[in-house]
């Protein structure tokens, strides 16, 4: 008789093989795989012409007051509805339909002031309005 008690040793699982088989096959992905960088897409990009660029549009001021009063280059215009301005807007674009308009309004300006500026710049032909503005950091730095 064998009064011997079995112990059966639990199995171990090895991890180490695993691992090694592991880096194997990530090596060979790194060195097999192309990277590019570019897309697949085939596109022409535009091209530019910096003479034409060097030449800045004419710039058309309208100046628009806190009381609704306009001025136009500098020149103030007589009255605040919209045929004396749109007088001295078509007078001032002598530039033509490409003029850039540059709205200056007063923080203060009411809504209804800026859209008639911009109401006669359109009755004007002219297309292209911008505003300008006053930085916040050049005021704090004063």
């Amino acid at each position: 008789m064998n009064f011997r008690s079995h112990r059966s040793d639990a199995p171990e699982i090895n991890l180490i093989p695993f691992i090694d088989v592991l880096l194997v096959v990530l090596i060979f992905l790194m060195l097999s795989t192309t990277y590019s960088a570019h897309t697949q897409l085939q596109i022409t990009l535009p091209t530019a012409d910096t003479e034409r660029q060097r030449e800045q549009p004419k710039a058309l001021r309208i100046g628009v007051t806190a009381g609704g009063n306009y001025s136009v280059n500098d020149q103030l215009v007589n009255g605040k509805s919209i045929k004396p301005l749109l007088a001295a807007i078509t007078e001032g674009a002598n530039a033509g339909p490409e003029t850039v308009v540059v709205i200056s309004a007063d923080a203060k300006a009411t809504h209804q002031s800026v859209v008639t500026a911009m109401e006669a710049a359109r009755r004007a032909g002219l297309s292209r309005i911008t505003f300008s503005m006053q930085s916040t950091l050049s005021k704090n730095t004063k």
